[in-house]
This record gives structure tokens, C-alpha cells and sequence, in this order.
């Protein structure tokens, strides 16, 4: 039985294809597009995901996608009735449902074939039961308490439940205009970043500040006693306007949310590239505490009404790596599970999961600590690419291989590093990732001056061999997927400064044996003793590269030292 996942007419397009109870393949439309974030229908990873099954679209048994139109849908229209939501809103909502239900049609125009010979049963499963598939069906708990929480979808922004065995029971649910997500973006805006995805750059520039304006954004966010939260909507447009999308070319952009009654409370914002002010960086820190507090308020509700130990989280909110850092410590829970793909990408494979695990109740998938489901390239490819470009190269066996990037990393140089199959969701996990020695000071500078030219105020973060978290970090974890940020020990800091962030924190990526990122990051330690590295996406304001040609192009056009590709070796030495 074949499972065509979609996340589809949003942003984060994505698709995945399950082989009964296996995961074939699952990756977002963005890393074939060259789009960051694009939205639209994700023909091309939809492409790439049956020629990794080697199946034809006919062949397929079940079409699911993470949207349901007529969820919510009395609410909806009361909503608009209620607030006279902007005609131009309601007819964007009306074409955009009307897609959702035409994916045969899509898919039968795209592959060129009749909508007849799809013999594929279409699934609609709505966006937060998507979510919460997504990460406890996924995570090695029997029983958990599951939170999704993000901006909206299908009306919801927030649903707490219980899993257990192939079963999950809604408890609770935010609905519009109420959001956790939508208060965070509407900051982001407010601070000047006014690109769909933005957020991060509010959590990275958090740590320079001071709390100052808890108090005040509190008028914006009311904690409720169910547990749940309100948002004032006076501060905020999307209650009576509608939270107004487009996509042209497949790049979201999300017109502004907040009202002036936020400048009146704020100050004027930010515009894009003006100064950052000791002010600005208050407000950030002030919008990630005030975050970070809900999110444990939401939580600690939810242990108390369902008494387990074990949470899985998901949605856009979840992949706040600092808040995902603090929860053991903040709530009563001990154990967290948080997908590689927490945010809307993930909900193709999570929609798949609910149909699979849910309604056809099928025994569940071994856990996933694996987020390598995305492109693998081969030697004819990778001497093809050379080739063209009339690049020089050398091919190297692992063990001379691994030696002379060691050697490389240990005199300073930036390597593009690209192996094995590339990563489903956000971060580079050491498949498509750039590495740097970690104990080199200057290696912030180093990295934006050659390749990302990004804010100075964003960290890099460190991989580091499972074995020595304990030495590294205040916290001893597993975190495959760089999801949660750890105090880094303070007398190490100063051994590893490119990782340590100005609050003295780093978002790790734990990572096991089995792997050559783990045979690479060994033989730095056996030669410097530090059993980590820095790691960064493997691009340049672009999405990760996902093919050889494109780790290529990235290299030619930045000062990056090496690239290595399988076991390929280009070096400006």
C-alpha cells in the first residue's frame, strides 16, 4: 500500500510516500523551487518522492493532505459574518479550499494523464490533527500528551491531545482570530523582518536584550484559566481583515498583522535595514519570554489534565528552539519528542501517519531519529557536474577522506560539506550543512564574510558526538534535529566560542554513531580533543542545496575553502 502525503496551497510545500509501514522518501517543494518557503502545489517533490518509490502516480493507493475546508467551517462563517471580514479575504479562502479539493485534478494534469486512471482515494486531514500526527506517531512513546501550536490553519491555531497506541483524542483547541503563532509574527514584523519565516531572527537577536516590555505585550496575550490563551485584537488586523497571503511564484509573503494601536503602545517599528536599537533587542527579548511562558502555561495545564510524563509538540511555534529547551525544567513533563519537520512540511508526512495510524489502525512505525528522506546524488552525477564546469577534483577512499577534511577544518578552513540523503526540515544536520572548527573566535566573521553575509547577532550552532554532551552542555539530552538550545557549561566556553551564543547557550545536534558526520566529528576530536563542530546550512539566502550542481554554485560563488561530495574533494588550496 502506497501513501502520497501532501502539505499543499501553504507555505512550506512538501510531499512524502510511505511503503506500508515505511517511509520512502519525504521532502519540500522549496529545495527543487530555489524558493525559501515555497507555496503552491508541490508537483516536483511529489515527482522526486515516486521515482524513490519507483511507482507511477496510478499506482498510487491514498492521497492525503493536510487541509480540510469545511473544518471549522460553522465557526468560519460566523467569524466572517460577525467581524465583516474583507470581501477580497473571503474570496482568497473560497479559491483556496476550492484547490484543496481538486489534487486529482492537479496531479492528473502535471503527470499528463487522465483523472480517471488515479485510482488513489483523496484523504482531507485537517492541519493540527496533521501536526500531531506528526509528532507523536512518530515518537518512541506508547502514551503522550501532544501539543500543535503555529499560526493557523484550517481555523485553528492550537490543539492539545492524548495519544495512545495508534489513537489520538483531541482535548482542546484554539480557534481564530486567536494565535500564539500570529502574536510572534506580528512582532517580527513589528521589529523590522518582514519576510515569511522571519521568526528565528527575533529568537536570535532575543539574548541582547532585557525583559523590559513583559508587562506591556501581556496587553496583547491573555493567559486563560483552561489553560489555553486570548489575544486582544485590537492590537492586531487579522479579526476583522483576515490574515492576508499571497504567493506569487511560489514566495510567500504574509501582508502586515499588527495595528498601529501597537505603535501607539510600542512606538513606531522598525523599518527594514534601520539601525537595531538597544530598545529593539528589549522587545525581542520581552516577545521570546513572554512566548516562553505561555508555552509553559499550555503545557503544565495539559500535564495536569492528562497526568502523563511524555509530550510531543508540534507546528511552527515548536520549532522555538529556546522555549523547546526550557520545557523539562518549566513543566512537570520528563521526556520531549520534536520531529525534524515540526513545522508545516511536516504535516505531508504527518497527514499519512493519522490515515495510516489512525483510521486504519495500523500498528505504528518504528520511532524516526532519521531525517535523512531527502535527495542522494551518485558518482556519474557528481563527475557530470565537474565535468561541465570544468572543475579539478580528487576522489579520496573514507579513511584519506575523512583525514584530509579533518586536516582542513584544523587549519581554519569553511567546507561545504554534502553526503548521503538530504534532511527533511529546516536545519542541516550534517548532510547539507557548512562546518567550521568550533574553538576558532573569529568563526562568526569568518562564515558571513565568505558565505552567508547574514545578521552578526545570529548564532551557529554546534554537532556534537552523543558521548560528550554530558561535558559540554548543562543538560544532558538526545536531540537529533537541533530542536532545543542547552546552556553550554561555562567553563567550556571559551574552548568552543564560534558555538557559544552571548547568553552562553547553543542549539546542539546530538549525533550517534553510524554516520560519517560521526566519523568526521571522531577524528577531529582524536587531533584537537573538542568532539564537536560547528554547523551551518549549506547555503546563501537560499534554500539548502539538495544537489551537486547546486553545492557547486554555492561554493564558486562565496569564499567557502572546500567542498566535498561524497567522496569528493574540490579545494582552492
Amino acid at each position: 500500500m502506497y501513501i502520497l502525503g501532501i502539505n499543499a496551497y501553504h507555505g512550506d510545500s512538501s510531499a512524502s510516500i510511505m511503503k506500508d509501514d515505511k517511509i520512502i522518501a519525504a521532502t519540500e517543494e522549496e529545495r527543487f523551487r530555489r524558493i525559501k518557503h515555497w507555496a503552491g502545489f508541490p508537483t516536483e517533490a511529489i515527482k522526486f518522492c515516486l521515482k524513490e518509490a519507483d511507482i507511477s502516480i496510478e499506482e498510487v493507493d491514498h492521497i492525503t493532505i493536510s487541509r480540510n475546508p469545511s473544518a471549522n467551517i460553522k465557526k468560519k462563517i460566523l467569524h466572517t459574518l460577525k467581524n465583516r471580514v474583507g470581501i477580497r479575504n473571503v474570496f482568497d479562502r473560497l479559491a483556496n479550499s476550492k484547490k484543496v479539493g481538486s489534487v486529482k485534478s492537479e496531479l492528473a494534469t502535471f503527470f499528463n494523464v487522465q483523472e480517471s486512471d488515479i485510482r488513489a482515494e483523496v484523504h482531507q486531514i485537517e492541519h493540527h490533527r496533521s501536526h500531531l500526527a506528526s509528532a507523536f506517531f512518530a515518537s518512541p512513546f506508547k502514551e503522550a500528551a501532544i501539543l500543535s501550536i503555529d499560526g493557523f490553519g484550517d481555523f485553528t491555531s492550537t490543539m492539545t491531545a492524548v495519544g495512545k497506541g495508534n489513537q489520538i483524542e483531541v482535548l482542546d483547541s484554539v480557534i481564530y482570530p486567536h494565535s500564539a503563532g500570529i502574536f510572534y509574527t506580528a512582532l517580527t514584523q513589528y521589529l523590522g523582518f518582514p519576510h515569511y519565516g522571519d521568526e528565528y531572527k527575533v529568537m536570535g537577536l532575543a539574548p541582547y536584550g532585557e525583559p523590559k516590555y513583559v508587562e506591556d505585550l501581556k496587553q496583547l496575550l491573555e493567559f486563560t484559566d483552561d489553560g489555553l490563551f486570548k489575544l486582544n485584537t485590537k492590537f492586531f488586523k487579522h479579526a476583522k481583515e483576515g490574515v492576508s497571503m499571497s504567493w506569487e511564484g511560489g514566495d510567500p509573503h504574509i501582508e502586515s498583522i499588527f495595528s498601529e494601536e501597537l505603535e501607539k503602545l510600542l512606538g513606531p517599528s522598525r523599518k527594514k535595514g534601520e539601525e537595531l536599537t538597544q530598545k529593539h533587542k528589549d522587545i525581542a527579548t520581552s516577545v521570546q519570554r513572554l512566548t516562553e511562558e505561555l508555552i509553559f502555561h499550555i503545557l503544565n495545564h495539559l500535564h495536569q489534565k492528562t497526568g502523563l510524563d511524555s509530550v510531543c509538540i508540534a507546528g511552527g511555534v515548536a520549532q522555538n528552539s529556546v522555549a523547546n529547551g526550557k520545557i523539562l525544567e518549566k513543566t512537570s513533563f520528563k521526556e520531549v519528542y520534536i520531529p525534524s519537520a515540526g513545522h508545516d512540511a511536516g504535516t505531508a508526512l504527518g497527514s499519512s501517519l493519522w490515515f495510516y495510524n489512525h483510521e486504519l489502525k495500523k500498528a505504528r512505525l518504528a520511532p524516526i531519529y532519521d531525517a535523512y528522506t531527502g535527495y542522494k546524488t551518485n558518482d556519474e552525477e557528481i563527475e557530470e557536474t565537474l565535468k561541465e564546469e570544468g572543475i579539478e577534483y580528487k576522489k579520496y577512499d573514507e579513511l584519506q577522506l575523512i583525514e584530509e577534511v579533518t586536516s582542513a577544518l584544523v587549519n581554519g578552513k569553511v567546507i561545504g560539506w554534502f553526503q548521503g540523503r538530504a534532511e527533511f526540515g529546516p536545519r542541516a544536520l550534517g548532510h547539507r550543512s557548512i562546518i567550521v572548527d568550533p574553538r576558532r573566535d573569529d568563526a562568526k566573521e569568518l562564515l558571513n564574510s565568505k558565505i552567508k553575509r547574514r545578521e552578526s547577532f545570529r548564532p551557529f550552532a554546534p554537532s556534537i558526538l552523543e558521548d560528550y554532551v554530558s561535558e559540554y552542555f548543562e543538560k544532558t539530552d538526545k536531540v537529533p534535529f537541533m530542536e532545543k538550545v542547552y546552556p553550554i557549561k561555562p567553563e567550556k566556553h571559551k574552548e568552543i566560542p564560534a558555538v557559544t551564543h552571548v547568553d552562553g547557550t547553543g542549539r546542539l545536534q546530538t549525533v550517534e554513531k553510524g554516520d560519517r558526520y560521526y566519523d568526521l566529528i571522531e577524528h577531529f576530536r582524536q587531533k584537537t580533543g573538542t568532539p564537536l563542530l560547528l554547523n551551518t546550512s549549506f547555503n546563501e539566502n537560499e534554500p539548502i542545496v539538495n544537489t551537486p550542481k547546486e553545492a557547486l554554485a554555492c561554493y564558486l560563488r562565496t569564499d567557502m575553502d572546500m567542498l566535498v561530495i561524497e567522496n569528493y574533494i574540490i579545494s582552492r588550496a
